[in-house]
């Protein structure tokens, strides 16, 4: 049976291929990406739809994706909002190279993006699996869902939250936050990107509404999910250290000055602080 062309993109924005790479790499999850890493950089590949998707984040030189088949032009544009090529970072950068605790870093790293998610119900369910653990944990949890259950959301509103909690390794009220959130999305909440400010609202509004999804689990999901460009994390414990370990208080307020913009904002501080420091 012959094989299908593989369609092959280029990206010709500008990128900063390292921040990316650290944080796709850090994200990724076992059965779900396979990642491979080494002296002239990573690849990425994932199941989009019936095609696949690859990302090619090298050491030098521009990223670039690949994909195959019927489905490979909605893969590639899975691709690009992964990479967050669907986010202008120029208006961001302009609005805050001056500021005086951003500045040195957005001037040092202009082409830093806000990545989005190339799934977003599996980036959500994700966001509450990392509730209150490190990324690493988060992605262990994860990494068994996965092996447990297609991650989809009727999948997850059919499933007994007492095996999620024994299998998964997970809280029972994260399990049953991980069942309902399944439940709303088989009933109709949208996590796929919005680029109407009201309707993000409502958005961000259903998921508040869902147990045990508080401010920061719902900031995360507008943020990767629906791509909103003006989330702030104030209780975000790495942010907190990042500006020197303000109360959230203090620095949801020091960060208004960062609107509407306060996306790049966050990445810019967990790439500096966490992903990528230089």
């Amino acid at each position: 049976m012959p094989t299908a062309p593989v369609t092959e993109e280029v990206v010709t924005s500008p990128v900063d291929v390292p921040a990316l790479r650290a944080w796709v790499v850090a994200h990724a999850v076992d059965g779900v990406e396979t990642s491979t890493s080494g002296a002239d950089g990573s690849v990425l590949r994932r199941p989009v739809g019936e095609s696949w998707l690859e990302v090619v984040l090298p050491a030098s030189g521009p990223p670039v994706l690949r994909s195959a088949g019927p489905g490979a032009a909605g893969a590639l544009e899975v691709g690009r909002r992964w990479l967050g090529l669907d986010l202008d970072p120029a208006p961001g950068v302009a609005a805050l190279a001056d500021d005086p605790v951003l500045g040195g870093l957005v001037r040092a790293r202009p082409h830093v993006r806000v990545p989005g998610a190339p799934d977003p119900f599996a980036a959500a369910v994700n966001v509450v699996l990392w509730q209150h653990v490190s990324l690493a944990a988060g992605r262990v949890f994860a990494g068994r869902l996965a092996a447990l259950l297609p991650v989809s959301p009727a999948a997850l509103a059919a499933a007994d939250p007492d095996v999620l909690q024994r299998e998964v390794g997970v809280t029972g009220a994260r399990a049953r936050t991980l069942v309902a959130l399944g439940a709303a999305v088989a009933g109709g909440l949208s996590l796929e990107p919005e680029a109407d400010a009201g309707l993000r609202a409502v958005r961000r509004a259903e998921l508040l509404a869902l147990p045990g999804v508080g401010p920061w689990t719902a900031d995360l999901v507008m943020m990767r999910c629906l791509r909103d460009p003006d989330v702030f994390l104030p209780g975000d414990l790495v942010l907190r250290k990042a500006l020197g370990g303000l109360p959230a208080r203090e620095a949801a307020r020091l960060a208004e000055a960062w609107a509407p913009h306060r996306s790049l904002a966050v990445v810019h501080l967990w790439t500096h602080h966490a992903l990528d420091p230089r």
